[in-house]
């Protein structure tokens, strides 16, 4: 094994380095996993550039939420029987002993954020330390390049949940994201009466249809079917979205807001809300069941993340690879560093 590894360091916003120091050693219940492949996501662009809450970052950071690999050591107290194992694992270090937690909703912990990429040291590297306790491991044979998109996948598992979507029913999925599309996948397994996707970038919304999804809307088209879905889940985050979630819903039906929020955003109609009688849920992050759920789904081939790969560069092109991330370009979709 190298002695050296490799650390992309965001110093500050807009500052980088690639460091080069010994391979980190597990602590007391610690695991160190080389990585395969880690995804970048919007949440990792406005980390770099600056426009992350600041109790949400802790520079000098290695970023990196979204990864997979295989572990190659494990500390004291850990079965070493996870030596040689793919895996994922979960990014919040819930604390496990507050009333959230005890509740089974860990990435709702009290004791404060905590969160690997962010406050401490995350994929964007040869090597990652994490606590055993948080692993997902995975099949033998998983494909570890696909595996690196379980973190979103958790996330839309937690929606999935959270709107208890049933045969038959009308559903929408407001972004074709990689969210979005990952929820098309999960939602398309339910066999609904109708699976619908809205988004302004044609050719986003269009491959969905690719993934499971029975119609394309855009957003004009959408405001001809307000008030016909049973469940519609929200994966966008843009401005209006949850507000044209809402309208999007029967009266009745049931909303999940997934997409993350900045100031600004439009509120949603109290009269609306009120007088159809909506359920209306939020998603932050992915509790353990999520990840479970994400992981059981991809074993089974019910989740396949590979086809929403579009660019893989090495740790030294981070730059290239975080300028890609929210660009717009129709083409670009997932964006991996492959260390």
């Amino acid at each position: 094994m190298s002695l050296v590894s490799r650390s992309l360091v965001v110093e500050r916003p807009g500052s980088h380095r690639l460091s080069e120091g010994p391979v980190p050693e597990p602590g007391p219940g610690e695991v160190r996993v080389r990585v395969a492949a880690a995804g970048i996501c919007m949440s990792d662009r406005e980390l770099y550039d600056g426009h992350r809450d600041p109790d949400y970052v802790r520079y000098p950071v290695v970023p990196g939420h979204e990864w997979s690999g295989t572990v190659d050591a494990v500390g004291k107290g850990v079965d070493p029987a996870l030596e040689g194992r793919r895996t994922v694992a979960e990014g919040f270090r819930a604390c496990g002993r507050c009333e959230r937690c005890r509740y089974g909703e860990t990435s709702l912990c009290t004791t404060g954020y905590d969160e690997t990429g962010f406050t401490r040291p995350g994929a964007f590297a040869d090597h990652v330390v994490v606590p055993a306790r948080l692993l997902h491991p995975l099949a033998d044979d998983a494909d570890l390049r696909a595996a690196a998109l379980l973190e979103p996948a958790a996330v839309i598992a937690a929606a999935v949940r959270a709107g208890a979507p049933e045969p038959g029913e009308r559903i929408a999925v407001l972004g074709a994201g990689t969210l979005g599309l990952l929820a098309v996948q999960f939602l398309a397994a339910v066999s609904p009466a109708e699976l619908t996707v809205i988004d302004p970038r044609e050719q986003r919304a269009s491959r969905a249809m690719d993934f499971g999804a029975d119609q394309a809307l855009g957003p004009k088209e959408a405001e001809e079917v307000r008030g016909r879905y049973d469940l519609v889940v929200e994966t966008a985050g843009a401005p209006s979205t949850a507000a044209d979630a809402c309208l999007l819903a029967r009266r009745g039906g049931r909303v999940v807001l997934t997409g993350m929020f900045t100031p600004g955003a439009v509120g949603i109609d109290p009269v609306h809300l009120s007088l159809s009688q909506l359920t209306v849920r939020s998603v932050f992050g992915a509790p353990s069941a999520a990840w479970s759920h994400a992981v059981r789904a991809f074993t089974a081939g019910l989740l396949d993340p590979a086809p929403l790969i579009t660019h893989e560069f090495p740790l030294d092109r981070f730059a290239e690879a975080v300028a890609l991330v929210g660009s717009g370009a129709p083409d670009t979709g997932k964006v991996l560093l492959r260390p």
